[in-house]
């Protein structure tokens, strides 16, 4: 008894407090509608209280929508008429006049589409939703209710899809589809606490769904919820739909006298805001729980629920709603006619149209055959002279191909002839140190001395094991380099890049110093050991590296060339001293694909760079920096055609005075 006493004592306290919110912002707007300067601030203010009024005051929110609709219809303000309409016909569908609920409803609808006002069919189409709901025809709630929705969804409003989502829940619990019903409410509840607010009507269907699914405490949890937020809230309408729910489950216990507290406060408050559907339901539960007891009361709440049952559902009421409905229905078909009427006119423009663009597409062809075949004669004699243009072209560029190649096979051959030079130089060298200790081996037998011809013999020993190493490392050179200069046979083969960048890095730099004595340069080298094995044309992609490592050569050598050597004075300041500088470096690059990724290959020199004004030809076909007869300017185009046939990039970064690095990138397959 205490519980109950603190829980209405706080309720109580929670409407005064929300109706002392109320009654603030009703004075606000009696302020802003006393100080409106002009006819659209004065209806604005009049849309606003008949918004505020909507959930409690029916009448007053009907009282000043009307006033909004009169002078929006006066100043021809089409968004107050459609909004005026639209809470008009929510206040009448709570007070239950239905038809002037639908007739309102429609009108919003009407001067929206007239006045292409789609974002302001809210409060109609929510309207039309719950009075097709008390008329039981669900089809048709379902279908505006939709349209709300939708319209809430493009507009990100939301209480429209908060409002249309409870009353679906509404319309599918009548149709007792309760997982659809409880679907929708709890939706409803989402959209409401995005708003800052509790809604209590939710609530009451939640108990409603819980009673027939036969969880009678449950259901009296949700009712007292509604309840409650009614009181915070200040809706009367809730309120007294809260009080009757509530009555009807003491009722439904067993326990008459609180049935009858709560229906009768649901009653009074119901002919208080003129609610007549409520009032009927409250009047109807009064005569039920009165008739075993008193039975001249239970009689006069019967009599009172028939009078308002035929207010509600009288036939007159029922024929002004049909004729209504046959209005509205001859409206929307007259809609979806002119559509279609302006579909068909729009596909006879377009048929027009078209005609019209294909005869001047047949003009401008006709024209341009004519002109085509009179500059089909002048072609046809062009091209004769530029087959005979392009034929010597190729000509020559075979020449300067196959000159190309040979340049490359001089230095690659000077190359092989300096490291096969040194182990032949030791085999030589040991073959004569052997034959000196095979005579004095001799000597020292046929003079007895077993001892020291043995140590001699053991001299022999290493010297022809030396003999072997250096024998067969020149048998290795010449393998590899037979193995290098095989024609390319197009087929990708697994190869260690590191060996082979190192293989013509080595070479190239001998090359170099077989042709020219005084040639000397530092070389670093950077291998990523991760690597391993990929697939490449192995004799392709070695004449891109040597070809880069060759220029970075001849780079460095003409800055030394062009670098004037350091006066006396500062010989002992190694600064001012320029040392040629090659760097060949590998990595292996990750991929965000998540595929094997990229090899990149770097070949660096500190030369003088190249000049920006050339940057972008180098990799042109016969583009050359270097003075005539030492180059065919076809190296760099051939190695930007190999490594874009590996399916990878060829790039330079370049700083006058400072250097070049080349990138060559491959992926990995």
């Amino acid at each position: 008894m205490i519980k109950k006493l603190l829980f209405i004592v706080i309720l109580t306290f929670s409407w005064t407090f929300s109706i002392s919110q109320s009654i603030d912002t009703i004075a606000s707007l009696h302020h802003a509608l006393t100080i409106a300067k002009d006819d659209t601030s004065r209806i604005n203010a009049l849309l606003a209280m008949s918004y505020e009024y909507r959930l409690g005051n029916a009448d007053s929110a009907i009282f000043y929508g009307k006033l909004a609709l009169d002078q929006s219809k006066k100043a021809k303000y089409a968004k107050g008429e459609a909004l005026a309409c639209g809470f008009i016909a929510i206040a009448s569908h709570q007070i239950g006049n239905i038809p002037q609920a639908l007739e309102m409803g429609f009108e919003s609808l009407r001067v929206a589409d007239a006045n292409n006002l789609e974002n302001y069919k809210g409060a109609a189409l929510n309207a039309l939703g719950e009075a097709y709901i008390l008329l039981k025809d669900y089809p048709k709630a379902l279908h505006y209710l939709r349209l709300q929705k939708a319209s809430g969804e493009r507009r990100k409003n939301e209480e429209g899809l908060a409002y249309s989502q409870y009353d679906m829940g509404s319309a599918f619990f009548e149709m007792n589809q309760l997982d659809s019903a409880l679907y929708y409410e709890q939706q409803a509840i989402k959209h409401f606490r995005n708003m800052g607010r509790e809604e209590p009507l939710v609530y009451r269907i939640l108990g409603d769904i819980q009673m027939k699914l036969g969880k009678p405490t449950e259901a009296l949890k949700f009712y007292q919820l509604s309840l409650k937020y009614s009181l915070n809230n200040n809706e009367r309408r809730a309120l007294t739909s809260a009080y009757i729910k509530i009555a009807a489950f003491y009722k439904n216990a067993d326990q008459p006298d609180s049935a009858i507290h709560y229906a009768k406060k649901g009653f009074e408050l119901s002919a208080y805001i003129s609610q007549k559907k409520t009032l009927m339901d409250a009047a109807t539960l009064l005569s039920q729980l009165y008739e075993p007891t008193d039975t001249k009361e239970s009689l006069r709440y019967l009599k009172i629920a028939g009078t308002y049952k035929d207010s509600l559902f009288g036939t007159g009421s029922l024929q002004l709603v049909q004729t209504l409905v046959a209005h509205e229905e001859k409206r929307q078909k007259e809609i979806v006619d002119a559509k279609v009427a302006y579909q068909n006119r729009l596909k006879q423009y377009v048929l027009i149209a078209g005609m019209v663009a294909v005869l001047i597409i047949a003009f401008f062809l006709f024209r341009n055959a004519r002109r085509e075949k009179k500059g089909k004669k002048q072609l046809q004699d062009k091209n004769k002279v530029i087959e005979e243009t392009l034929k010597n072209l190729k000509s020559t560029q075979s020449q300067l191909i196959q000159s190309e190649k040979m340049a490359s096979l001089g230095e690659l051959t000077a190359g092989i002839a300096h490291e096969i030079q040194n182990p032949l130089n030791f085999v030589n060298n040991f073959s004569e140190v052997n034959k000196e200790l095979v005579d004095e081996l001799q000597q020292e037998l046929k003079a007895g001395k077993i001892d020291d011809a043995i140590a001699i013999s053991n001299d022999i020993k290493d010297n022809e094991e030396k003999i072997n190493h250096h024998g067969k490392r020149a048998d290795a050179i010449v393998k590899g380099m037979l193995q290098h200069s095989k024609t390319s046979s197009g087929q990708k083969e697994p190869t260690d890049i590191n060996v082979l960048a190192d293989e013509y890095l080595r070479l190239a730099y001998h090359g170099l110093r077989a042709k020219d004595k005084s040639f000397n340069a530092e070389i670093k080298t950077d291998f990523d050991s991760s690597i391993g094995k990929i697939n490449i044309i192995p004799q392709d992609i070695g004449r891109v590296i040597l070809n880069l490592i060759n220029n970075a050569f001849y780079a460095v050598d003409e800055k030394k060339k062009q670098k004037p050597p350091s006066p006396k004075w500062v010989k002992e300041d190694s600064s001012m001293d320029y040392e040629p500088l090659v760097t060949v470096s590998t990595k292996r690059l990750g991929s965000p694909l998540g595929d094997g990724g990229r090899i990149e290959i770097r070949v660096a020199d500190n030369g003088n760079g190249i000049p920006q004004k050339v940057l972008d030809k180098i990799f042109q076909p016969f583009f050359t920096t270097k003075p005539t007869g030492q180059g065919t300017g076809l190296g760099l185009s051939l190695a930007y055609d190999i490594v874009k046939a590996h399916g990878g990039e060829l790039k330079v970064e370049t700083r006058e005075g400072e250097g070049s690095e080349f990138i060559i990138q491959v992926p990995v397959i």
